[in-house]
């Protein structure tokens, strides 16, 4: 596991917890679980390529997103390993709202599109981990052992681009809570799918 310090700073960064809803969920819906989760890790590989080709001058950033991405997409293959020796076929799954509304609050001028795209970023790779790490007790022990791995690496994901996001827009606090809303209400108002960053599920 990651040091209790790391794992502070993701839930002291998140507005609120999962709720016990969705974790109930998440045990009905193993193989969801799974599939969703390797689109998770191959979007984020995705997400950190595109930001590799469009902002091509930031250094720094090309440093840490080429590095994130080698990393998400061994992570996909080892969810894909994972789905096949399990006998789940990786079958399409339509997307969840969560990263997309949260991608809606994204400006479209520079460098606020930048930041804000890097502080979205944040808030997916720390939900990820809080996901993880509640997850983990409820599993068998091949996926508990699985997901902790998973937290263990990817915990400073987050803070790579929430260090990002500060360093190209100065005083982001404002930017963080208009974002951290609309992820308490994606996380905690009801979803009517079950997938990897859904809210719990609406009643039937």
């Amino acid at each position: 596991m990651p040091d209790a310090a790391a794992l502070d700073a993701i839930t002291d960064f998140l507005p609120c917890a999962t709720p016990a809803a969705w974790l109930d969920a998440a045990l009905e819906h193993r193989e969801a679980l799974l599939i969703d989760h390797a689109n998770c890790e191959k979007k984020a590989a995705s997400t950190a390529l595109g930001l590799l080709y469009r902002y091509t001058e930031r250094g720094a950033l090309l440093q840490r997103m080429s590095r994130l991405a080698r990393e998400e997409l061994r992570h996909f293959e080892q969810v894909v390993a994972l789905l096949q020796a399990r006998g789940i076929p990786y079958r399409p799954l339509s997307a969840g709202r969560y990263a997309a509304a949260l991608h809606e609050l994204v400006r479209r001028a520079e460098p606020q599109r930048l930041v804000d795209t890097l502080i979205a970023g944040a808030f997916i790779e720390a939900r990820s981990c809080e996901r993880f790490a509640a997850l983990a007790p409820r599993l068998d022990a091949e996926l508990a052992d699985f997901y902790r791995s998973l937290l263990r690496s990817e915990a400073r994901h987050f803070r790579h681009y929430l260090d990002l996001a500060r360093s190209f827009g100065g005083d982001i606090e404002a930017r963080i809570a208009v974002f951290a809303a609309r992820e308490r209400e994606l996380v905690e108002s009801p979803d009517t799918e079950f997938r990897f960053h859904s809210g719990p599920p609406a009643a039937a």
